[in-house]
């Protein structure tokens, strides 16, 4: 392993972490709905996701998923189920007794929905073969294999932890739980067509 191949390695994964989706809706929601503790155990548990993905990769056991149709698809269908019904949730959220906040999730539900968020989405498989196919070699040591896995989940840990801390902040904080409720629904339709999208991908 050389410096310049990890520095593209953590290039490329920084920007594939940077980049908005329903992972960032899903840790902005807890984040604002229960704060910075709820917000930092879902980025941990996506984190933790995408490591699975990464490590998975090198071992050639994401291989088997991209390979497989039947596996594939039903990946992407539970993972396009799984966003609907986080969707819905966020569509359907009421405001709490004190009509500012909706039901604040619990650290259990935070980190369920980051991992799953995560989880369930092949093309995470996809895009680290994409990519640790162009690196990795017949001559490449584990030790090497093992240093690029765990540089994928350790930005993406971060950056979704430095996520939840900047929303967390007192000062914008107050501001967006008193819209709590709005932003919920707007998650709620934002996952919901990602969900769509998902879907119509798969009929195609």
């Amino acid at each position: 392993m050389n410096l310049a191949t990890w520095l593209t390695v953590v290039t490329i994964c920084t920007l594939g972490a940077i980049s908005p989706g329903p992972s960032l809706a899903v840790v902005l929601r807890h984040t604002l709905a229960g704060g910075r503790t709820h917000g930092s155990v879902a980025a941990i548990s996506h984190g933790l996701g995408i490591g699975v993905y990464a490590f998975a990769c090198i071992s050639g056991l994401a291989f088997l998923i991209t390979t497989s149709p039947r596996v594939f698809t039903a990946f992407q269908w539970a993972g396009a189920a799984y966003l609907a019904w986080l969707g819905f949730r966020g569509l359907m959220a009421k405001p709490a007794a004190d009509e500012a906040l909706p039901d604040i999730p619990t650290t259990a539900s935070a980190s369920r929905d980051g991992f799953l968020i995560a989880f369930l989405n092949p093309k995470i498989a996809v895009w680290f073969i994409a990519l640790f196919s162009q690196i990795i070699g017949p001559d490449t040591s584990v030790l090497a294999k093992t240093l690029y896995a765990a540089t994928a989940w350790f930005i993406d840990t971060v950056w979704y932890l430095l996520v939840a801390w900047l929303f967390s902040n007192p000062r914008w904080l107050h501001r967006l739980q008193a819209k709590a409720v709005w932003l919920e629904r707007l998650f709620g339709i934002i996952l919901l067509a990602l969900a769509a999208r998902l879907l119509l991908e798969t009929l195609k």
